[in-house]
């Protein structure tokens, strides 16, 4: 029995709206999304910009939305068998309040917080399941910025391993002021209103919307369905080098690690494109570009690299699954999407960041990777089916 994982469907939704059509004309054009924040007061803050769809709907419901297509493109039966993975933080509820969902008022599940109902980060997962009607496991990822793509690697080993055939994947964020508050208390946040990633005149990031939900399956359960494969995940990996509780390790030691196992799981170390975590931060970006090279030696120069939050922004629980789609765009479409807005590169920034304008490529083999607060990452490879 072959226990390949493939993707059979996805749903996305940005700040450039719904669909892979939406990505092409915004993120493929290299076409930044920021504009001033409406849905909140941003008179205490530095920068007032980010990628957003105009008001926030609930997180529940746009999970809901990309999750529905990517069950309709893959044409999973309703009450099919499979697990749902979320990476969430939840409806505008932090950590302190994970845990207040059994003891809460109301139904179970929902925290209330300055008079609003809000669901909390453990039952994002149920709450998608029972929407979609589908039946196992279900689990919430809250690893910051790398939930999603974690949901994506914990699918791919329920499937590889035997224990499950179906995992419908999905990870979303929006915009909203807690997040930015801490951002721009970090002096994270882009000083000019552009994410210009591996620049030498780059000043941080800005946040984004974002959704995305895909559909993994074993080759044998697509097989008996009629199934058709968009792309296959063939790699994936994940580690914690615990080097600083906000820096990457300057090496990039985190990012050799979790890729390193991604490609040795993927059989070997040729990629044509590198999706990028690219987050235009002073300490990120030449960690990233170290840690490339040291993955790909002598064929890192040749190796292009992309980061796609200069159009979309930081999507936080949600980059790992957008960023997924985007790298399965580029592997069907045959083109890269470019690194937007890019300047004088950095110095120590010195590989071919695909600047302002997509490049149409042979892209047979991908890899999209992640990082978060505390030395974590994740890496996934996507190939041709």
């Amino acid at each position: 029995m072959s226990r390949e994982v493939l993707l059979t469907g996805f749903g996305v939704r940005t700040a450039f709206g719904t669909g892979a059509d939406a990505l092409r004309q915004g993120v493929f054009d290299g076409r930044p999304a920021f504009a001033p924040i409406t849905r909140f007061d941003i008179g205490p803050y530095r920068t007032g910009l980010a990628a957003t769809y105009g008001p926030a709907a609930p997180l529940r419901d746009v999970l809901a939305e990309v999750a529905a297509a990517a069950v309709g493109m893959a044409g999973l039966p309703t009450g099919a068998r499979a697990a749902v993975l979320v990476g969430t933080a939840g409806d505008f509820t932090g950590l302190t309040r994970f845990w207040r969902a059994r003891d809460s008022p109301g139904s179970p599940g929902v925290a209330v917080s300055g008079g609003a109902a809000e669901t909390v980060p453990a039952w994002q997962a149920e709450a998608l399941a029972d929407t979609l009607g589908v039946r196992g496991p279900r689990l919430a990822f809250t690893g910051a910025c790398v939930a999603s793509a974690a949901a994506i690697a914990h699918g791919c080993q329920l499937i590889a391993s035997g224990r499950a055939e179906t995992a419908i994947c999905a990870g979303a964020y929006l915009v909203e002021e807690e997040n930015l508050a801490k951002f721009d208390s970090g002096f994270a946040l882009s000083r000019d209103g552009m994410v210009r990633p591996f620049c030498a005149d780059r000043s941080g990031l800005l946040l984004g919307d974002g959704a995305a939900a895909i559909v993994l399956e074993s080759v044998d359960g697509a097989r008996r369905r009629g199934a058709h494969a968009l792309a296959a995940l063939t790699g994936w990996g994940a580690a914690g080098d615990a080097h600083h509780i906000a820096r990457p390790h300057p090496e990039g030691a985190g990012l050799v690690a979790a890729a390193g196992r991604a490609l040795r799981r993927a059989g070997g170390p040729r990629i044509d494109y590198v999706n990028a975590h690219g987050t235009a931060t002073r300490h990120n970006d030449p960690a990233e570009t170290r840690g490339l090279r040291t993955l790909f030696g002598a064929d890192a120069a040749r190796t292009p690299v992309s980061s796609t939050k200069s159009t979309t922004g930081h999507l936080l629980e949600a980059a790992g699954a957008v960023e997924l789609v985007i790298t399965l765009l580029a592997l069907r479409d045959g083109v890269l999407p470019p690194t937007a807005g890019f300047t004088e590169p950095d110095p120590h920034c010195d590989l071919d960041y695909v600047p302002n304008r997509p490049h149409k490529a042979d892209v047979r083999r991908a890899l999209t990777v992640n990082a978060a607060f505390g030395g974590a990452n994740t890496a996934l490879v996507l190939e041709r089916a």
